[in-house]
């Protein structure tokens, strides 16, 4: 057996970066932070979906503190807004829209403002006066106080009431409570002024920003240079503009308030202003299946605590989860695949670490069903297949996870590999190829299949039996896939290149792109020539799992459907099938790299439907089997109903090189000598599920045992009076607890460990 050589440095040999445009790019696709409808609505972008998540929860502390951060004076705005969210609400397509409005202004009525706090709230230098009174002055009083502008207002009102009064029309009680919300903030206040052109003048000498209500800025300046932002003279000016309403006006304060900021250091106003208004949101929210709903009756007096909090659950809290519902290791994981890519790329591209996100880059299924449920196409699998390449080529990335699987696949194109013309034929028009799994699951169906094809397609079937080097492709190991394909394609060309019968989806796509070869299913085949005479059906209703393999490629998914169809068949149909299906844990080497992730995959197939499965990947058949449910290969039931084998791991590796042998023999005569050893080796049922679960194989063991007959090194147990034996094979020392018998040994525990004992220089 050839071994994988570890890592053994952090020499950097070459990185295949994926670009940060590119990952940019991806990441734009995912709509998951976008804003929702409501959101994207409001020219302010107050987070109305939050404000509502805590209203509905009578939290209205907290809802208001939302709304307190997009407006210094919360009642004036309430009381004037439009309430533009509201016909952008998502529930308008299947009835009433949230009263937005209305549960807004029992936030502001009801919530408790919170203390502001004076951490970090350091004043700025340069100073800032207001002349005059109205919204626009008012709510960029409160801007600028924000941004610790030192801030002086000139008016000509004899007290805060009377200056909240002169801009809004609010009850006595409200402009009690606004009133005293601006006393409380850090600005300087003469009231009183007669605000005449010379008294301003000498003001405005004194400051760096200077500011006005339209009123005044006409004493000042002709009607036309009135306008909401100009700078004159050397000293940043900002006047107010003709404002209409109540959200015009704050919202010119907001523009305002950014100019002076931008003018203060010399920047140009008309730059850097980001986003400013209402926007388009590209956010996809599923309503299927939401019930539309009336919106709650609202008095003169508006809503109560009680019918604002009901009004706000109302709200489904719009949000994109396509993807999030539909594969298991995104709802694990608990991220969206924007911010999960992120991180899986700053690890590999940034820190080039070993450790922190390794696993979640190895637990992905690379299946591409996200790519299907995304309305965006975004495409989880092509982050993590690209960062498991980088942190191979870096030397980054651990054998550990994929080792096993990297040992099969070496096995299946050495010691169990087979390449023959059907007897009779130097060149063939076709190759059956079964894949590494059907031949390590199911050897019996793979020899009856091969027979039937010699029998009943013109032109000769040759037969190969190996890996297709999707193993290799998917831990990123894409050097051993290069020799795998070199592999294939030798073996093809002394076949006279015919084109390949595939019996696994996975096997059809890889071969596809890896030779250039045609490649067609095996059922194409068997629904071109007729069905065998062992063809059976199950009796009762059957579930069809479609394999990730197979996404996309409706031809296939269809002909599955059709041979069922006709052995009799009764097709159930099931949520997530065809395209949508998810994957059984297997593809990605999953199963590998995350036992645990792997086992929830195949429980999230397998809930779709109580009745047997019948699939057309055989990985995938063996997963559900593994997991309690009886399935079918849709071979198995096309030749003679097999019984439902579940062989351990190191009974696939022996079924592969017993197809081999019974291949060799009963079709080209020739005999393959296998070694066998002069001592007999049992196990126990522990052993069994133990080597199993921790993938040491039946060949590990025994390589310690002939290891130990050579150099009886044995540790004895006094106790249970086991002998305790252990070998360095690879990367992994094993150990294997045993004791002898008349006909050899019976093993009671193996395990290994990666890791290498040193003997003392003596010993």
């Amino acid at each position: 057996m050839t071994y994988i050589q570890e890592r053994g440095s952090t020499h950097v040999y070459h990185v295949n970066r994926m670009s940060k445009e590119e990952m940019d790019h991806m990441i734009s696709l995912c709509v998951h932070d976008q804003p929702a409808y409501c959101v994207a609505a409001c020219p302010f972008k107050v987070d109305t979906k939050e404000m509502l998540f805590y209203a509905a929860k009578g939290n209205f502390k907290k809802a208001l503190a939302i709304y307190e951060k997009i407006t210094p004076f919360p009642m004036i705005l309430c009381d004037g807004c439009t309430a533009p969210c509201e016909e952008k609400c998502k529930l308008c397509e299947i009835g009433d829209g949230v009263s937005i409005r209305e549960v807004e202004r029992a936030i502001v009525r009801y919530g408790e403002s919170g203390k502001r706090s004076s951490v970090f709230r350091i004043r700025k230098k340069k100073k800032a006066v207001i002349f005059g009174s109205g919204l626009f002055p008012l709510f960029l009083a409160g801007e600028l106080e924000r941004k610790m502008y030192p801030t002086t207002i000139y008016c000509q009102e004899e007290n805060y009431e009377e200056y909240i009064a002169a801009a809004a029309h609010l009850s006595e009680s409200d402009c009690r409570n606004e009133a005293k919300r601006l006393k409380f903030m850090d600005l300087v206040f003469e009231f009183g002024c007669s605000l005449d052109p010379v008294f301003i003048r000498e003001k405005m000498e004194l400051a760096d920003v200077v500011c006005a209500s339209e009123e005044i800025a006409q004493k000042l300046a002709p009607q036309e240079e009135a306008d909401i932002e100009i700078m004159l003279r050397e000293q940043a000016r900002i006047v107010s503009g003709s404002t209409q309403s109540v959200m015009d006006a704050a919202f010119s304060a907001k523009r305002a308030a950014l100019t002076v900021d931008l003018l203060v250091q010399n920047l140009s106003p008309y730059s850097n202003r980001g986003s400013e208004g209402a926007v388009t949101t590209r956010l996809y929210t599923n309503i299927e299946g939401i019930k539309g709903s009336e919106r709650i009756p609202c008095g003169a007096e508006g809503y109560s605590k009680e019918e604002a909090v009901e009004e706000a659950k109302r709200c489904i809290q719009c949000h994109c989860d396509e993807c999030i519902k539909s594969c298991v290791y995104l709802s694990e994981y608990k991220k969206h695949p924007g911010l999960l890519a992120r991180e899986i790329y700053n690890n590999t591209q940034i820190i080039m670490g070993d450790h922190p996100m390794n696993k979640a880059m190895n637990s992905c299924s690379l299946c591409g069903q996200c790519t299907v449920t995304c309305p965006n196409g975004f495409d989880m699998s092509q982050v993590c297949r690209s960062a498991r390449e980088n942190m191979v080529s870096t030397d980054k990335m651990p054998l550990a996870p994929h080792e096993f699987a990297l040992m099969d696949m070496l096995f299946s194109n050495s010691e169990a590999f087979l390449c023959k013309p059907q007897p009779g034929f130097d060149i063939c028009r076709y190759v059956f190829f079964p894949g590494c799994q059907a031949g390590a699951i199911a050897p019996d169906v793979v020899m009856d299949v091969y027979e039937d094809l010699c029998r009943r397609v013109e032109g000769g079937v040759a037969l190969i039996l190996g890996c297709c080097g999707a193993i290799s492709e998917w831990a990123g190991r894409y050097e051993m896939t290069e020799k795998v394909n070199e592999q294939l394609k030798q073996e093809l060309a002394k076949l006279g290149d015919p084109a390949i019968i595939a019996g696994c989806p996975s096997c059809m796509k890889q071969l596809k792109e890896s030779t250039g070869a045609v490649v067609t299913g095996v059922w194409e085949i068997l629904k071109e020539i007729g069905l065998p005479e062992t063809a059976r059906g199950l009796e009762v209703p059957v579930a069809i799992h479609d394999a990730c393999g197979a996404r996309g490629d409706v031809h296939t998914q269809d002909t599955i459907r059709e041979l069922l169809t006709e052995m009799g068949c009764t097709v159930e149909n099931t949520e997530y099938s065809r395209d949508l299906s998810p994957c059984c844990g297997y593809g990605g080497l999953t199963a590998y790299a995350n036992k645990d992730m792997a086992a929830k995959m195949a429980a999230k197939c397998l809930e779709r439907s109580d009745a047997p499965y019948v699939t057309y990947c055989m990985a995938c058949r063996d997963r559900f089997v593994r997991e309690g449910r009886e399935s079918r290969h849709i071979l198995e039931l096309l030749y003679g109903d097999h019984a439902c084998s579940m062989p351990d791991i190191s009974e696939k590796r022996y079924n592969r090189l017993m197809l081999k042998e019974k291949l060799l023999k009963n079709i080209w005569n020739e005999e393959l000598m296998m070694e066998k050893k002069d001592y007999t080796v049992t196990y126990t049922e522990d052993a069994i599920r133990m080597m199993d679960e921790r993938m040491i194989l039946k060949s590990d063991v025994e390589r310690v045992l002939a290891d130990y007959r050579e150099s009886q090194e044995a540790v004895l147990d006094e106790e249970t009076k086991e002998l305790v034996a252990r070998s360095r094979l690879g990367n992994v020392t094993f150990w294997v607890r045993f004791i002898e018998t008349e006909e050899g040994y019976l093993v009671r525990r193996a395990y290994s460990h990666r890791m290498n004992i040193m003997k003392r220089v003596g010993q």
